[in-house]
């Protein structure tokens, strides 16, 4: 029997990186006994190796907890913990879509961060009912009163009603189970005879198939039902159903208003779709739920697996990654230096780390990827515009009337002290300041217009690196803007190695090219013969460095003697290594693309 509507809460944690959503969420499971003391740890919700390495939340995470109210009532809790970082905010978004409330954490000692605003307008623009909880109280850097102040001021959020946490202690989280039963709203009771559920996430279990994560909105589900997916009209049977505490365990059945998974008859991780509409055969609804906002990737870099043979294993496993992270986009791609491979589409630079990370980890996929680009906006004389991600793709120079790259807008919030040196970085990057507003005394945000292709290397690590480690910066998309972009091809021996092309603009065309054949000569091993790196833009070489060749001293044996006998012999090796170099391959080992991709410019 599913649980009394009225009787269930769903919620999610949001807050910026390393404010304690997922230590919060440890003490709320260990208050309401979901977790048994035994298997209790630190971040228990970060289940993937990568989250606790790395100390951050990478994919949210469902769990039901039952919590006793003081009314001596048993209430059905259903918690996602979110991810703070802006690469993973589209997980935050899907989240939230399956909530009534959020708990808004922010660091007493750190106060109001760049994500921690954009994840407040996240869940206002879902309607939630925001409860803000400030925590580490414990810590005795920590500042309510000011912080209290800057939520107010900057977010709007009343903080009458704020709650005072420390998730590490445990001091008063008890407080916050009972303020949830009072003021996060039920679920809305569904339509009669209407069967929907919204799939926000989903993973593939090698035995059973796909597993989707709903959450019901109208009727029910139970295993023996048939189901249909609205986007695909395709039918299934329903083998179990069940929630999460937070492994999952299955449940006679899902009502409204419940949080959990299902397992049916779906074997190819391509028959799900994130945002999808589940409803029953039996109970067909007439119009699916709104879904999600479809994702736009900012960042495009190639995937190839190192031993060419691996392109259907990397392919099914880039499949089955999509599953469970519906960020990613992929298409088949040749490359003349590298076989077949794909051409991936990130949310952002950590997403594609994380991404290359978990296909090496839990698929144990050995790939290379080549450096990561933009979409440009190729306006061409015939008046058609094309939009180019990889630069094999890029058009003539006399076919291009202009070309558009894309404009972020960035949110800055740093110390004061670290102005200077931060709108120096920005224009550095060929960026802006458009505003300063102060947070308090100590604190301002700096709203900066940037070219995206600025930011997706190094411009995160420079910033923590000027700001030694106090800035924070969410950014968005803004619009496209006319720019001087040229292609930079790299040659090795004359020929063009597409693997390392890049768009890049006319300005930082010099810096990098000399940067890349820097690299590319002290990753790439010697030859018998001579190998120039050059760096072209069309047919004008803007930089070179030089692969000396192996030398043997042919010469060694002729002690004195006529000094033609010497010059017959060097003759003869030349002679040599120049039929050598007519035949012979540069072989470019892996190193050589990761120390191309690290180099920093």
């Amino acid at each position: 029997m599913s649980a009394d509507i009225s009787l269930i809460r769903n919620f999610c944690i949001i807050a910026h990186i390393d404010h304690g959503k997922s230590t919060l969420a440890d003490r709320m499971l260990e208050l309401t006994g979901a977790i048994e003391a035994r298997d209790m740890s630190a971040q228990v919700l970060d289940a993937m190796d990568l989250e606790k390495e790395r100390g951050i939340t990478i994919k949210a995470h469902p769990v039901s907890m039952r919590f006793k109210s003081r009314d001596g009532q048993v209430y059905q809790f259903n918690l996602i913990d979110t991810p703070g970082h802006v690469d993973f905010s589209y997980e935050v978004a899907r989240s939230i879509s399956a909530c009534e409330g959020a708990l808004l954490v922010v660091d007493a000692t750190q106060g109001v961060e760049a994500q921690t605003v954009a994840n407040t307008h996240l869940a206002l623009d879902h309607n939630l009912e925001i409860l803000p909880v400030l925590n580490k109280i414990d810590l005795p850097s920590s500042n309510v009163a000011e912080v209290s102040q800057q939520i107010e001021e900057i977010l709007a959020i009343p903080m009458d009603d704020a709650f005072q946490v420390s998730a590490k202690t445990g001091a008063g989280v008890a407080e916050l189970l009972e303020a949830i039963v009072h003021r996060v709203p039920a679920p809305k009771p569904g339509r009669v005879g209407w069967t929907r559920a919204l799939v926000f996430d989903s993973t593939f279990d090698v035995f059973r198939g796909v597993m989707p994560y709903v959450r019901l909105m109208d009727g029910d589900l139970r295993a023996g039902q048939r189901i249909r997916m609205m986007s695909t009209d395709e039918e299934y049977e329903v083998k179990e159903v069940g929630q999460f505490a937070p492994k999952p365990f299955a449940v006679p059945s899902l009502g409204v208003g419940e949080v959990g998974y299902f397992v049916a008859t779906i074997k190819h991780p391509k028959e799900v779709h994130i945002g999808d509409t589940v409803t029953r055969s039996d109970q067909l609804a007439n119009e699916p739920l709104p879904g999600f906002r479809r994702v736009h990737p900012m960042v495009f870099c190639g995937l190839y697996p190192v031993n060419s043979s691996d392109f259907e294993k990397l392919k099914a496993s880039l499949e089955k990654y999509n599953l469970n992270d519906s960020a990613i986009v992929f298409q088949a791609e040749s490359s003349s230096a590298l076989g077949f491979g794909f051409r991936c589409g990130f949310l952002g630079l950590l997403h594609m780390e994380i991404v290359q990370e978990r296909l090496r980890r839990e698929f144990d996929c050995d790939i290379i990827a080549t450096y990561p680009g933009v979409v440009y906006r190729v306006h061409l004389t015939s008046g058609e515009v094309k939009e180019i991600d990889n630069p094999v793709f890029m058009p003539d120079v006399t076919q291009i009337a202009h070309i558009e790259e894309p404009m972020i807008r960035a949110h800055v919030i740093c110390h004061n002290e670290n102005i200077g040196d931060i709108m120096q970085l920005v224009m550095d990057k060929r960026g802006a300041l458009e505003k300063t507003e102060s947070i308090d005394t100590r604190r301002v945000m700096l709203t900066c217009h940037m070219p995206l292709n600025e930011i997706v290397v190094d411009f995160h690590d420079r910033l923590k690196s000027v700001s030694r480690g106090y800035a924070s910066m969410d950014y968005e998309l803004a619009e496209y803007q006319v720019a001087d972009i040229v292609k930079m091809d790299i040659l090795l021996s004359g020929e063009v190695v597409d693997a390392f092309s890049c768009l890049v603009h006319r300005e930082k065309a010099n810096a990098r090219g000399r940067q890349m054949c820097k690299s590319l000569s002290e990753a790439i091993p010697r030859h018998q013969f001579v190998i120039p790196v050059q760096a072209a833009i069309g047919r004008n070489i803007i930089a070179r460095e030089t692969i000396r060749a192996f030398r043997k001293d042919v010469t060694a044996k002729c002690y004195g003697g006529d000094i033609s006998r010497k010059r017959k012999l060097l003759e003869r090796q030349k002679e040599g290594k120049k039929r050598m170099k007519q035949v012979g391959q540069v072989g470019i080992p892996q190193e050589a693309f990761i120390q191309v991709l690290k180099s920093d410019t």
